[in-house]
């Protein structure tokens, strides 16, 4: 069994920062990718940040130069600081990871969802 546990966000206004946590507990064998997407209302699910298997972070267009995401191997742990937030980061955030259980199985994990809204 594996969690993904989430915490931060809340309401922030234009041009502001805003930081997520999110840590993975369980029967951990190895993590291969730790991420995160965001849903805003009427839209899909969209890739935020992430880290590759190849151990280096891959952002979206949209939070490059803006948005970079922290994080701690041994603690098993990512972060999202978002930085110049705008009305368009609105969104659902969640962290994502696909984590091996053992050395053969591997699975897709997310976390619970935390709302980031972004207004004046």
């Amino acid at each position: 069994q594996v969690h993904l546990v989430e915490s931060g966000g809340g309401l922030v206004q234009p041009g502001g920062s805003l930081g997520l946590s999110c840590a993975a507990s369980g029967s951990i064998f190895s993590i291969n990718t730790m991420g995160w997407y965001r849903q805003a209302p009427g839209k899909e699910r969209e890739l935020v940040a992430v880290f590759t298997s190849g151990g280096t972070p891959d952002y979206a267009d949209s939070v490059k130069g803006r948005f970079t995401i922290p994080r701690d191997n041994a603690l098993n742990t990512v972060d999202l600081q978002m930085n110049n937030l705008k009305p368009e980061d609105t969104a659902v955030y969640y962290c994502n990871a696909i984590i091996n259980t053992d050395p053969r199985l591997w699975g897709v994990y997310w976390g619970q969802g935390t709302q980031i809204t972004v207004s004046s």
